[in-house]
């Protein structure tokens, strides 16, 4: 069942969001060739904890860290440890923050140093597709048109569309109803709503869409061993448009 936020739930939600996109940010800047991941996930965990929020991923369905790492053919669900990161590496950081009864979800893919034009393409693509996803919602329009949009962008550059994961409502829960795929046909899916909060996730592969789970459990690669990339935002249906929840910047609701 989709569950509609009310205004204060929302202002609630934009505080979730605020803190997941600090921790983004922490992220960023700490982020070097040389690190494990584990100790970047520590610079995401201290982050949440000392704005008085709890790492969503902590712990959910068991897993070990507070952010999902994930380096190169890593689509997602990365699990931090004692891989180091590289000069030339691109590396996805999805986080979570939960405070006030609500969660926050976010996602970016990161240069570290000089990377390749092909993992710079790639990464443009997929950014470039959420944020043309996020500037179509509003009331009304179908789930199907926004996956429409985020395929053919993606397509026509030349990257395939992961048909195994989907973004997915945001709220009291860390995914809730309805998946958001990164793929549809226009004029077919659920109706936006204002008050619906929805997480937007392309996840986008140099190579072949197709996927495959590690003995972990957890780790998901790409089938071929080509480059992954992942962007993420939290958004609330507006009345007549959308806000970005888990923007960096502080803004008013």
């Amino acid at each position: 069942m989709v569950s509609i936020k009310s205004h204060s739930d929302i202002i609630k939600m934009r505080k979730a969001g605020f803190i997941t996109a600090g921790a983004l940010v922490a992220a960023q800047k700490a982020l070097r060739p040389g690190m494990t991941t584990k100790e970047l996930d520590t610079v995401v965990r201290k982050f949440i904890t000392s704005h008085g929020a709890k790492p969503s991923f902590l712990g959910y369905g068991g897993f070990s860290g507070s952010a999902c790492i994930s380096i190169n053919d890593v689509v997602i669900h990365g699990i931090p440890g004692p891989q180091i990161i590289k000069e030339g590496d691109i590396v996805s950081v999805d986080v979570g923050a939960y405070i006030g009864g609500f969660h926050g979800d976010s996602c970016k893919t990161f240069a570290v140093g000089e990377v390749s034009q092909e993992a710079k393409a790639l990464m443009r693509s997929t950014e470039e597709s959420l944020y043309l996803a996020i500037k179509m919602v509003k009331p009304g329009v179908r789930l199907g048109d926004i996956g429409a949009a985020i395929q053919k962008y993606n397509e026509d550059n030349g990257f395939s569309v992961v048909r195994d994961f989907c973004g997915h409502g945001v709220g009291h829960d860390l995914h809730e109803d309805p998946e958001v795929n990164n793929f549809g046909t226009c004029g077919h899916g659920l109706r936006l709503r204002e008050g619906m909060v929805i997480a937007i996730e392309p996840m986008i592969n140099q190579g072949a869409p197709e996927v495959k789970i590690m003995k972990d459990g957890w780790t998901t690669k790409t089938v071929d061993g080509k480059l992954s990339a992942h962007f993420e935002h939290t958004v609330a249906v507006t009345e007549d448009g959308c806000m970005i929840l888990t923007d960096p910047e502080p803004i008013n609701v």
